[in-house]
């Protein structure tokens, strides 16, 4: 890192040209930016937590050779703009609901982000106008963009959405006066207007000259709210530079997709100090099956601590069945987009939906500290109510699982108030491995029974051996009550998660027993809803 802490600006694409923002203090959101130095106001605020999606942009990054949802060489992800910190931004391009209308190839001012005049709305806006998918209008810049992301994804890929994708695109976005029919039927209404293309030439050429002029963002800026101390932001891009600097700087904050550090600032405001982020270290994103030395036996799947929430679940539904509905109703689109599950992992909420369902894949946590690695089970992992295993300057570097956990019937299941975007009152991740017609190994893990996630070891004990059948699953409810006292809050009452969670036992008998197990369909919501074909089903 080349520059001076005090000197270095951070640079990204906006409107057609590389901006530089001299000095804002780290923790300054993108929103706050766009809307007070930008005068981009078509992004709003509305909860300023990332649930609403009113201020829902997209950005984008060089893909990867070969990434198969690349769009003209350039990643596209929507996120929350409200809890993203905007040197996060470096290196990358951002787009708003300014840039949208006129962005098509060949067009003079399109795909550059400038203003194009008079042009045509584009598709996504037409199409919202024609089938009167606004109403108030706050809202609707969040949805455009969502919707604009998914119309340039499908139209690279040659394809059309479900409506049930569309809204899956959309669970991040909220209406409270159009209602979301006519939202999605402009969704679809929009595939059949005259397909306009975003130029992505001039934008590839921009990242890429970033990219060749910068070794990583490494600045400092005066803290007004604690008498000016200054306050650093580290953005190393390799592990080694990563790994020094968590052991120089150990009281530092480490920073992924802001999905929750980011609250601490808007709802919380709280003092973060030095902040070193993780997002632009390659080797932390990959999600790659390995074989060999360095390996689980019978291989793993690696995946790095920065990898998105959206990479990661696809990757495990991918390799283990029974976990599509709860990637799904994991947050929404753009908080998968920037969240990541080594995040929330590290994080350690007694509610997180990741770690039941990795303890049931027996996944091992892989920690960092200089040059040391070690691993770890992942039920090993947490040690009290948001206490864990992590020594001063070590950080969370990957999460493995052992493919031959596939060898075992897995099912997630997510149990909360509402069905999309929302926290559990309880999460549960189940597997059992049969020999014959008896249990010869079963992982029951659960979130939101607890102080912590984990293993329900006396309901674990009370079925292996056993034949699996109805008696075993009683046997296991009864033993659940031994395994967790749970508490009573704003969710759910304890005597709710007792009963719930034992429930769940039932179902997961009721889909893995050998006589007439019911398919995944036959307990899903998606079976009996409209349109259900479902993304990733």
């Amino acid at each position: 890192m080349s520059q001076s802490p005090s000197s270095q600006p951070i640079r990204f694409y906006h409107r057609g040209q590389i901006v530089e923002v001299q000095g804002p203090h780290p923790t300054r959101s993108v929103l706050d930016w766009l809307r007070g130095d930008a005068r981009c106001t078509g992004t709003k605020e509305g909860c300023n937590e990332g649930d609403c999606g009113a201020c829902t942009v997209v950005i984008a990054e060089l893909a990867e050779d070969g990434a198969p949802d690349a769009v003209g060489g350039l990643q596209l992800q929507t996120v929350n703009a409200c809890i993203q910190f905007l040197p996060t931004l470096h290196g990358k391009a951002l787009f708003t609901v300014e840039d949208v209308k006129g962005q098509c190839a060949g067009k003079q001012g399109c795909a550059t982000g400038k203003p194009a005049g008079g042009a045509e709305l584009h598709p996504v806006q037409q199409a919202l106008v024609d089938c009167h998918g606004s109403q108030c209008g706050f809202c609707t810049p969040g949805f455009v963009m969502s919707l604009w992301s998914a119309y340039e994804h499908h139209q690279q890929a040659g394809t059309r959405p479900s409506r049930q994708q569309l809204a899956d695109e959309l669970s991040g976005n909220l209406c409270r006066c159009t209602g979301y029919r006519p939202i999605l039927d402009a969704g679809q209404r929009m595939f059949d207007l005259p397909a306009t293309r975003m130029a992505t030439e001039p934008v590839v050429q921009a990242l890429q000259g970033l990219r060749a002029q910068d070794a990583g963002l490494d600045y400092a800026a005066p803290n007004a709210a604690q008498g000016g101390r200054v306050d650093s932001f580290h953005a190393p891009r390799t592990l080694d530079e990563l790994a020094a600097v968590c052991e120089a700087k150990p009281r530092a904050r480490l920073l992924a997709g802001s999905t929750d550090v980011g609250l601490w600032m808007t709802k919380q405001f709280r003092d973060l100090g030095d902040i070193v982020y993780v997002g632009d270290v390659a080797e932390m994103k990959r999600v790659e099956e390995r074989h060999g030395e360095g390996s689980l036996d019978g291989g793993e799947l690696y995946i790095g601590a920065g990898a998105s929430l959206e990479s990661a679940w696809s990757a495990l539904s991918q390799r283990f069945e029974g976990l599509t509905d709860v990637w799904l109703r994991f947050a929404s689109v753009p908080i998968r987009h920037a969240g990541t599950m080594g995040g929330n992992v590290a994080n350690g909420s007694p509610i997180g939906d990741s770690p039941p369902v990795l303890m049931a894949l027996d996944a091992q946590i892989e920690l960092r500290k200089g040059a040391r690695v070690r691993r770890m089970p992942l039920h090993d992992f947490y040690l009290d109510y948001m206490k864990n295993q992590l020594e001063p300057g070590e950080f969370v570097q990957a999460l493995a699982v052992p493919l031959d956990a596939a060898r075992r019937q897995t099912r997630a299941y997510k149990i909360s108030k509402r069905f999309d975007c929302d926290i559990s009152a309880l999460c549960a991740g189940l597997a059992i491995e049969l020999d014959g017609e008896v249990v010869k190994s079963a992982r029951l893990a659960f979130g939101g029974m607890a102080a912590v996630v984990k293993r329900a070891a006396l309901a674990e004990a009370a079925i292996v051996g056993q034949p699996w059948d109805q008696a075993a699953v009683k046997a296991a409810q009864a033993a659940l009550a031994q395994d967790f006292k749970p508490m009573s809050d704003m969710r759910a009452s304890a005597d709710y998660r007792l009963k719930v969670a034992q429930n769940l036992l039932q179902r997961l008998w009721l889909e893995t027993r050998l006589q007439q197990p019911l398919p995944l369909q036959a307990t899903s919501v998606w079976s009996v809803m409209p349109h259900a074909v479902h993304q990733g089903a």
